[in-house]
């Protein structure tokens, strides 16, 4: 919308340097983090402590402000030890710019967004990709952010196929899984989504990616809850889970299958909530 540990590894620094710990498995994170809403910097500290306790290798995050070449991002990162990559999908003025962005514990050997359909709407999307050097290999990491009414569904299936194409453009198949996370303002039943799993065919193509939390997680997995979120309250809508990690696997060496998936990011610390939506963190097998 606008508005215990797992896998196994060589312990050290967990961001950077000599000392980098190098897990079997790869811990992705994605999260909308509403922009600069209010409470900004108080929500800023949840989510950096969040990203401390959590520990992910690559996130993923949408609504991401920039400005004069810094963003939001950079903020988060600031002596985390993440490289930060930042994509525009939108021009905001005044300098100011809005899209997306990655924070990866590895190099990121080169980053660049790409433009979605926008349809008869006046909303304006990308799809940011950032391909990491990490101790597995090259990793491409795709970040989107889908129109968020729910009518215009039409317009998200023709974005989740222009996703699509620009994944299999950008990721060959012999190299790593490709994973693509964000915020695609669809439940699990809805055509985009199930188009994503293979489950429907858009424009006479159909793909596979899989939904880690749909094959590793429990319960509803809702990621924007009005009921229990005081962000997400105002706008008087009903809980669902529209924030995915996908990823095109395993391949024929096992690598890109879903090892777990959980919600993230749900509490509220003194009154205040990372963000309007909750995050998902996914390990996945390299």
């Amino acid at each position: 919308m606008e508005r215990p540990r797992e896998g196994s590894g060589v312990s050290g620094s967990p961001h950077g340097g000599s000392g980098i710990r190098v897990r079997s498995s790869l811990r992705v994170l994605t999260l909308n983090i509403w922009n600069r809403h209010d409470p900004w910097e108080a929500r800023l500290e949840v989510i950096r402590e969040g990203l401390r306790e959590l520990d992910p290798d690559v996130v993923g995050l949408q609504e991401v402000l920039s400005y004069e070449g810094r963003s939001l991002a950079d903020g988060i990162a600031d002596g985390l030890g993440y490289e930060v990559a930042f994509g525009a999908a939108h021009d905001l003025g005044g300098g100011v710019l809005f899209g997306n962005a990655v924070l990866s514990r590895w190099p990121i050997a080169r980053s660049q967004a790409f433009p979605l359909p926008t349809g008869e709407t006046d909303e304006k999307r990308s799809i940011l990709l950032a391909e990491l050097g990490s101790p597995h290999g090259a990793i491409p990491f795709f970040v989107t952010h889908l129109n968020w009414k729910f009518h215009h569904g039409a317009v998200r299936e023709a974005q989740v196929a222009a996703v699509a194409d620009i994944v299999m453009r950008e990721a060959p198949m012999e190299g790593l899984p490709p994973i693509v996370v964000g915020d695609f303002n669809a439940q699990p039943e809805a055509t985009e989504i199930r188009f994503m799993k293979g489950l429907h065919a858009l424009n006479q193509k159909s793909v596979y990616f899989a939904d880690t939390f749909d094959q590793t997680g429990k319960g509803p997995g809702f990621t924007f809850d009005p009921v229990r979120n005081p962000f997400a309250a105002i706008t008087n809508e009903y809980p669902r889970r529209i924030d995915y990690v996908f990823v095109r696997g395993p391949d024929a060496q096992g690598r890109g299958k879903p090892l777990s998936s959980r919600v993230v990011f749900e509490e509220i610390r003194n009154g205040v909530a990372a963000s309007d939506h909750y995050g998902v963190l996914s390990e996945i097998s390299m």
